[in-house]
């Protein structure tokens, strides 16, 4: 199978989750600063998820870039990440429209953790098909960035029923980190031309 068919439905989904979560931002009514004040949650929520789909996306463009062949396990752990990814229209939404309350917000870190984890999951079948020695497994090495994410999210939930404010703001800490591109796989494959 060609990696180009996995690439454009991944793409194509990114996009669809992109638009459902703009789609949620309703024209206000009336016409009146104090409508848009209203919105500011929903607003903020969207912004943030829209990063993070923008992140997910560049760094899932990397990771398909290395890829040699396609195999069930990888078609499985690729729609693994898209279903987690998905979910992030709602999340927004209820979390925005609720002007960021405990449960809202929790199950945001919550859809967000499992994205990571699925992420990682993907990253591992990718470096168990193409071996310890693959673009991908040399560019990641231990992961820490990743490893880090994944924790921050965990602890960020219970935090969300404590202080939901904090824990948003452990989720923009992440966005912030994952913000600057990643250039390993980059690097990497630029080496291997090279080499």
């Amino acid at each position: 199978m060609l990696k180009n068919r996995i690439e454009a439905f991944s793409d194509g989904v990114l996009a669809i989750i992109i638009t459902i979560m703009v789609l949620e931002l309703k024209v206000p009514h009336e016409v009146s600063l104090n409508a848009l004040v209203h919105m500011v949650p929903l607003f903020l929520s969207y912004v943030l998820s829209f990063i993070y789909i923008a992140i997910y996306w560049n760094n899932h463009h990397h990771l398909l870039h290395t890829i040699q062949k396609i195999n069930g396990s990888i078609l499985w752990a690729n729609n693994h990440l898209l279903f987690w990814l998905s979910l992030v229209p709602f999340v927004t939404a209820w979390s925005g429209e609720n002007h960021f309350s405990p449960l809202p917000v929790a199950l945001y870190g919550i859809v967000l953790f499992m994205a990571a984890v699925a992420y990682f999951i993907l990253s591992k079948t990718i470096i168990s098909t193409h071996g310890k020695n693959s673009v991908l497994a040399q560019a990641i090495g231990k992961d820490f960035k990743g490893k880090v994410s994944v924790v921050l999210y965990a602890a960020s939930v219970p935090i969300a029923f404590w202080q939901p404010f904090v824990a948003l703001g452990i989720y923009a800490a992440v966005a912030v980190m994952w913000l600057i591109p990643d250039s390993r796989i980059e690097r990497t494959m630029q080496e291997k031309d090279l080499g």
